[in-house]
Protein backbone atom coordinates (compact mmCIF):
# COMPACT_ATOMS: atom_id res chain seq x y z
CA UNK A 1 0.00 0.00 0.00
CA UNK A 2 1.03 3.69 -0.69
CA UNK A 3 1.44 6.10 1.97
CA UNK A 4 -0.59 8.83 2.08
CA UNK A 5 0.45 12.25 2.34
CA UNK A 6 -1.89 14.72 4.53
CA UNK A 7 -0.37 18.56 4.63
CA UNK A 8 -0.94 20.89 7.28
CA UNK A 9 -0.35 24.27 5.86
CA UNK A 10 -1.19 27.68 7.46
CA UNK A 11 -4.30 29.02 5.69
CA UNK A 12 -3.49 32.23 3.77
CA UNK A 13 -6.88 33.89 4.65
CA UNK A 14 -8.21 32.91 8.07
CA UNK A 15 -11.07 32.12 6.87
CA UNK A 16 -10.58 29.09 5.30
CA UNK A 17 -8.83 26.41 7.66
CA UNK A 18 -6.61 23.38 6.11
CA UNK A 19 -7.89 19.96 8.28
CA UNK A 20 -5.78 17.64 9.82
CA UNK A 21 -5.62 13.77 8.71
CA UNK A 22 -8.01 12.73 11.29
CA UNK A 23 -10.96 15.23 10.41
CA UNK A 24 -10.63 14.42 6.73
CA UNK A 25 -11.00 10.62 8.12
CA UNK A 26 -13.71 11.77 9.93
CA UNK A 27 -15.10 13.96 7.16
CA UNK A 28 -15.01 10.96 4.23
CA UNK A 29 -16.73 8.62 7.02
CA UNK A 30 -19.82 10.88 7.43
CA UNK A 31 -21.12 10.87 3.85
CA UNK A 32 -21.61 7.93 1.24
CA UNK A 33 -22.08 10.67 -2.07
CA UNK A 34 -18.90 12.12 -3.72
CA UNK A 35 -17.12 12.64 -7.02
CA UNK A 36 -14.42 11.14 -9.00
CA UNK A 37 -12.64 13.48 -11.31
CA UNK A 38 -10.75 11.22 -14.08
CA UNK A 39 -9.06 12.28 -17.73
CA UNK A 40 -11.41 10.39 -20.77
CA UNK A 41 -9.35 10.47 -23.89
CA UNK A 42 -7.72 13.72 -22.90
CA UNK A 43 -10.87 15.74 -21.49
CA UNK A 44 -12.09 15.90 -17.97
CA UNK A 45 -15.01 14.20 -16.44
CA UNK A 46 -16.65 13.90 -13.33
CA UNK A 47 -18.73 10.92 -11.97
CA UNK A 48 -21.10 11.31 -8.64
CA UNK A 49 -20.77 8.15 -6.98
CA UNK A 50 -22.12 6.49 -3.78
CA UNK A 51 -18.99 5.43 -1.35
CA UNK A 52 -17.69 3.73 1.35
CA UNK A 53 -14.51 3.47 3.57
CA UNK A 54 -12.40 0.51 4.13
CA UNK A 55 -9.48 1.79 6.53
CA UNK A 56 -8.05 4.66 4.00
CA UNK A 57 -9.21 3.14 1.26
CA UNK A 58 -12.73 4.73 -1.10
CA UNK A 59 -14.62 1.41 -2.19
CA UNK A 60 -17.21 2.08 -4.94
CA UNK A 61 -19.49 0.21 -7.20
CA UNK A 62 -20.04 0.68 -11.05
CA UNK A 63 -21.78 -1.12 -14.37
CA UNK A 64 -20.02 -1.09 -17.38
CA UNK A 65 -19.12 1.89 -19.09
CA UNK A 66 -16.97 5.20 -18.89
CA UNK A 67 -16.16 4.72 -15.58
CA UNK A 68 -15.06 0.80 -15.69
CA UNK A 69 -13.55 1.50 -18.94
CA UNK A 70 -11.20 4.65 -17.85
CA UNK A 71 -10.77 3.94 -14.11
CA UNK A 72 -8.90 1.27 -13.80
CA UNK A 73 -4.95 2.15 -13.39
CA UNK A 74 -6.02 5.49 -13.73
CA UNK A 75 -4.87 8.34 -11.38
CA UNK A 76 -7.40 10.14 -10.03
CA UNK A 77 -9.01 12.68 -7.68
CA UNK A 78 -12.19 11.85 -5.26
CA UNK A 79 -13.96 14.63 -3.56
CA UNK A 80 -16.74 14.76 -1.02
CA UNK A 81 -17.79 18.06 0.31
CA UNK A 82 -20.66 19.90 2.06
CA UNK A 83 -22.33 23.20 3.05
CA UNK A 84 -24.31 24.01 5.91
CA UNK A 85 -25.79 27.48 4.66
CA UNK A 86 -27.47 28.68 8.14
CA UNK A 87 -24.14 27.91 10.37
CA UNK A 88 -22.32 29.34 7.06
CA UNK A 89 -19.77 26.56 7.39
CA UNK A 90 -18.52 24.84 4.16
CA UNK A 91 -15.94 22.31 3.79
CA UNK A 92 -14.46 19.82 1.23
CA UNK A 93 -12.28 16.97 1.29
CA UNK A 94 -9.90 15.70 -1.77
CA UNK A 95 -8.25 11.80 -2.09
CA UNK A 96 -5.75 11.91 -5.10
CA UNK A 97 -5.03 8.62 -5.79
CA UNK A 98 -4.91 5.17 -7.90
CA UNK A 99 -8.03 3.17 -9.02
CA UNK A 100 -8.05 -0.58 -9.59
CA UNK A 101 -10.91 -2.56 -10.44
CA UNK A 102 -11.15 -5.22 -7.27
CA UNK A 103 -14.03 -7.48 -8.53
CA UNK A 104 -12.54 -10.74 -9.75
CA UNK A 105 -9.07 -10.08 -7.52
CA UNK A 106 -8.35 -13.03 -5.82
CA UNK A 107 -6.81 -12.42 -2.32
CA UNK A 108 -8.12 -11.92 1.05
CA UNK A 109 -7.77 -7.64 0.87
CA UNK A 110 -9.79 -7.82 -2.35
CA UNK A 111 -12.42 -10.11 -0.77
CA UNK A 112 -12.88 -7.64 2.10
CA UNK A 113 -13.02 -4.69 -0.63
CA UNK A 114 -16.15 -6.62 -1.83
CA UNK A 115 -17.83 -6.76 1.39
CA UNK A 116 -17.62 -2.97 2.15
CA UNK A 117 -21.03 -2.23 2.53
CA UNK A 118 -21.45 0.21 -0.41
CA UNK A 119 -24.94 1.50 -2.07
CA UNK A 120 -25.52 2.76 -4.83
CA UNK A 121 -28.57 4.82 -5.43
CA UNK A 122 -28.29 5.20 -9.22
CA UNK A 123 -30.69 2.75 -11.61
CA UNK A 124 -29.43 -0.24 -13.12
CA UNK A 125 -26.93 -2.57 -11.94
CA UNK A 126 -23.93 -1.77 -10.57
CA UNK A 127 -21.66 -5.38 -9.95
CA UNK A 128 -18.12 -4.42 -10.57
CA UNK A 129 -16.23 -3.10 -7.50
CA UNK A 130 -13.61 -0.25 -7.74
CA UNK A 131 -10.72 0.82 -4.75
CA UNK A 132 -8.83 4.24 -4.68
CA UNK A 133 -6.02 3.78 -3.37
CA UNK A 134 -5.27 7.50 -2.05
CA UNK A 135 -1.98 8.77 -2.54
CA UNK A 136 -2.75 12.00 -0.82
CA UNK A 137 -5.37 13.20 0.94
CA UNK A 138 -6.46 17.34 2.28
CA UNK A 139 -9.09 19.18 3.16
CA UNK A 140 -10.42 22.49 4.17
CA UNK A 141 -13.22 24.53 5.91
CA UNK A 142 -14.67 27.63 5.72
CA UNK A 143 -17.00 29.89 7.21
CA UNK A 144 -18.62 32.66 5.89
CA UNK A 145 -18.98 35.35 8.02
CA UNK A 146 -22.82 36.89 9.08
CA UNK A 147 -24.02 39.01 6.67
CA UNK A 148 -21.48 37.80 3.86
CA UNK A 149 -23.49 34.76 2.62
CA UNK A 150 -24.97 35.52 -0.71
CA UNK A 151 -26.29 32.89 -3.14
CA UNK A 152 -25.31 33.22 -7.18
CA UNK A 153 -28.72 34.34 -7.92
CA UNK A 154 -28.85 37.37 -5.71
CA UNK A 155 -25.43 38.96 -6.91
CA UNK A 156 -26.99 41.46 -9.32
CA UNK A 157 -23.52 43.22 -8.76
CA UNK A 158 -21.13 42.58 -6.34
CA UNK A 159 -20.97 44.33 -2.94
CA UNK A 160 -18.41 47.09 -2.51
CA UNK A 161 -15.41 45.72 -1.24
CA UNK A 162 -15.84 42.21 -2.50
CA UNK A 163 -13.53 43.01 -5.62
CA UNK A 164 -10.73 45.63 -7.05
CA UNK A 165 -10.54 47.41 -10.15
CA UNK A 166 -7.08 46.56 -11.63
Amino acid sequence: MHPVRMDRRVPLDQSVEVLSPDECDLLLRSRDLGRIAFDVEGQPEVFPINYAMEGQIVVFRTAPGTKLDFVPKARLAFEVDDWDPKLGIGWSVVVKGLAEEVTGNLGRTAEHLREVPVHPVAPGERWHWLAIRPLEVSGRRFQVRAGLQRRARDWHRPPRGDYRRL
